[in-house]
């Protein structure tokens, strides 16, 4: 099992994406996500999005709020549990990031662009402005088969 972090930076009704275009061998290879990535050890959910937020676009976090867990199942990559956050607030410039483009997209057109399925899922529940939640995404290969919010299932294939 691993740990990550993910963090959807807003600023005038647009979100800070990352579009994954750089590495060759990434999971999330041509897909528009936030900015996150792996626990380092000794850190907490909060201390990962803050260094990952700063290494990868140069920012530092100055308000940011934590906003649930999801938990990633799938039939061929390890059990993931990502620790979602949102931000309002930053310091800095922005750098390039090496996994990709960065690019600040309106929050009203984010579904236009590539992602996985499961993110539109966790992504209205923060545009909701949902209370802290848990959600279970299971994937076979790259297609979303099931997703389990706070125990109850949401959807099913």
């Amino acid at each position: 099992m691993k740990n990550s972090s993910l963090c959807y930076i807003e600023k005038d009704g647009k979100y800070l994406m990352l579009h994954r275009i750089k590495k060759e061998n990434d999971i999330n290879r041509d897909k528009w996500i936030g900015i996150g990535g792996k626990f380092e050890d000794k850190e907490s959910p909060e201390d990962c999005v803050l260094r990952e937020v700063r290494e990868e676009t140069g920012l530092k976090l100055t308000e940011y709020k934590y906003r649930g867990i999801v938990t990633f199942v799938s039939n061929i990559y390890e059990t993931e549990y990502m620790h979602l956050f949102t931000a309002l607030g930053f310091t800095g410039n922005i750098s390039d990031c090496d996994e990709g483009v960065l690019e600040w997209i309106d929050k009203k057109a984010l579904y236009d662009l590539v992602l996985w399925e499961g993110d539109k899922i966790f992504l209205d529940l923060i545009n909701k402005d949902t209370p802290f939640f848990s959600l279970k995404l299971e994937y076979e290969n790259d297609d979303l088969v099931s997703a389990v919010l706070d125990g109850i299932t949401i959807f099913k294939r």
